[in-house]
């Protein structure tokens, strides 16, 4: 697909448009593309849904910055509402369908075996910063463990809402 037939698409004001960005020879692509295309089915009278070949669509992927597939973008008046990367499972899909219907936004979920692992990696770091007393490792546990709590921070949600209605 070319850059200016993609523009075309997403600037249609009818419905609100999920993008799944997918490679044939991808892995997890193979895994959710057909949850992606059955929840375009049940959500077709509320949402679009549009699957581009990356292979096909450098220039696309180029213009959006998609460096990783499968990426699920989602689009509302031709800006981008919503996006992310990697395999997801079906109950996030589907809350990402229902959310675009309605004009809102989602953000990927931490699960918490992701959380426990993020948060150990941030004490064992922290440990090792102080028996090393260096400054670098305590500052990489506090980034590590800001990873594995960001998505609960009411101060950092705050913060990335104004960002977002800012640019």
């Amino acid at each position: 697909m070319k850059l200016n037939e993609f523009k075309e698409i997403i600037d249609q004001p009818r419905k609100p448009l999920i993008v799944d960005f997918w490679a044939s020879w991808c892995v997890p692509c193979k895994v959710t593309k057909p949850i992606l295309e059955s929840l375009a089915e049940t959500y077709s009278d509320q949402v679009k849904f549009l699957a581009v070949d990356a292979d096909d669509s450098p220039e696309v992927l180029q213009e959006y910055g998609v460096k990783g597939i499968p990426t699920v973008m989602a689009f509302n008046n031709g800006e981008v509402v919503t996006r992310v990367t990697g395999a997801q499972n079906k109950a996030f899909y589907d809350e990402m369908f229902q959310l675009t219907a309605k004009g809102e936004t989602i953000s990927p979920k931490v699960s918490s075996s992701d959380r426990l692992v993020r948060l150990t990696a941030a004490l064992l770091f922290g440990i090792l910063g102080i028996a090393l007393r260096s400054w670098i490792p305590l500052v990489l546990g506090g980034l590590i463990g800001f990873w594995g709590l960001y998505d609960r921070c009411p101060v950092w949600a705050a913060i990335t809402r104004r960002l977002r209605k800012n640019s």
